[in-house]
C-alpha cells in the first residue's frame, strides 16, 4: 500500500496557509494514536522544561511534533531533520509565518547526521522502520545526545506491526524496510550503541489495533482505490471516530502484553 502519495495529497491541501496547517496538525493529533502516546511520554519527560533546552526531531515529516514541542517548551531550540526537501521547505515557511524562530528544519540523512553532545531530547516517530542501517542511526543518536538526555522512539513491533501477521505477510506500508522490532532486538541495538538504560512497552494493543483499522487502514485503502473517497471521508469519520477516540484513550491508559507498536525510551 502506497502511503506517501496520500500524505502528499493531504499536505498539499492543508499547507496553503497557517490556519489550515494548524487544523491539519490538530487532526493528526486526534487521528493518530501514536501521537497520543508520544505526547504522553514527552509531557512526562519535559514537564519542567523552563530553561534552555535543545531538541532534535529525527524524521520531522509535516512538523506536527515540532509544533507541539514548541508549545510545550517555548524556550527550547528545536531542529527537525528529514530527507524530503519539500517538507523541510514547507515547515520552515510555516514556522516563520507563525513567528517561532526557535524551530528550524534541515534536509539530512540520519545515517550520517551527528551533532556531538548537542541535544537534551531526541524524538523519532515512525522513522526507524524506513531505515536499513538502524544501528548506525542509533549510534548517531547516542553521540548527539547530551549526558542524561533521552531518546524517544515510536515504531512498529514484530507483533503484527505494519499489519504483518506471519512470515509470508506483506507490509501494509510499502515504504517500510522492516515490519517491526521485538523489544529484545531494539533493546540490544540501543544498548550496543551506548545507551545506559532502555525502557520499551507495547502500544497499539487490542483497542488501539481496532481503532487503527477504522481510523487509518480502511480509509487509506479506499483512497488508494480512488481519490473520490476524499469526499466520503468526513462522513466515514463522523460515524466511526467517536468510537476510535474511546479506543485510543483505552490504549494509552492500559498496559499491553502485546501490541503492533512499540514506545521506546533510551537514556544516555
Amino acid at each position: 500500500m502506497q502511503y506517501d502519495p496520500i500524505k502528499r495529497s493531504l499536505g498539499t491541501v492543508f499547507n496553503k496557509n497557517p490556519f489550515l496547517r494548524k487544523i491539519f496538525y490538530n487532526l493528526l493529533d486526534i487521528l493518530l494514536l501514536r501521537a497520543w502516546h508520544i505526547k504522553k511520554e514527552s509531557r512526562q519527560y519535559l514537564k519542567n522544561c523552563k530553561g534552555e533546552l535543545s531538541i532534535l526531531d529525527a524524521g520531522s515529516g509535516f512538523g506536527q511534533y515540532d509544533f507541539f514541542l514548541s508549545k510545550l517548551c517555548p524556550k527550547a531550540e528545536i531542529l527537525g531533520i528529514d530527507v524530503k526537501e519539500e517538507q523541510i521547505e514547507d515547515c520552515n515557511q510555516f514556522f516563520k509565518q507563525i513567528n517561532r524562530p526557535n524551530v528550524q528544519f534541515e534536509v539530512g540523512d540520519l545515517t550520517k547526521y551527528v551533532s556531538e553532545n548537542s541535544y537534551h531530547f531526541i524524538l523519532s516517530v515512525d522513522v526507524m522502520e524506513h531505515i536499513e542501517e538502524d544501528r548506525k542511526v542509533f549510534e548517531n543518536f547516542h553521540a548527539s545526545l547530551k549526558e542524561n538526555g533521552m531518546l524517544l522512539i515510536s515504531t512498529p513491533s514484530d507483533q503484527g506491526g505494519s499489519d504483518v501477521h506471519d512470515h509470508e505477510g506483506e507490509s501494509f506500508i510499502d515504504e517500510h524496510v522492516r515490519d517491526g522490532y521485538s523489544i529484545t532486538d531494539i533493546t540490544e541495538k540501543l544498548t550496543t550503541a551506548g545507551f545506559s538504560k532502555v525502557e520499551a512497552h507495547y502500544s497499539y494493543g487490542t483497542p488501539g489495533s481496532i481503532s487503527w483499522k477504522f481510523s487509518m487502514k480502511y480509509p487509506i485503502q479506499m483512497l488508494n482505490i480512488s481519490k473520490i473517497f476524499f469526499v466520503i471521508l468526513p462522513f466515514w469519520y463522523l460515524i466511526f471516530y467517536p468510537w476510535c477516540l474511546i479506543l485510543n484513550y483505552m490504549d494509552v491508559h492500559q498496559k499491553h502484553k502485546s501490541g503492533t507498536g512499540l514506545i521506546v525510551k533510551a537514556y544516555k
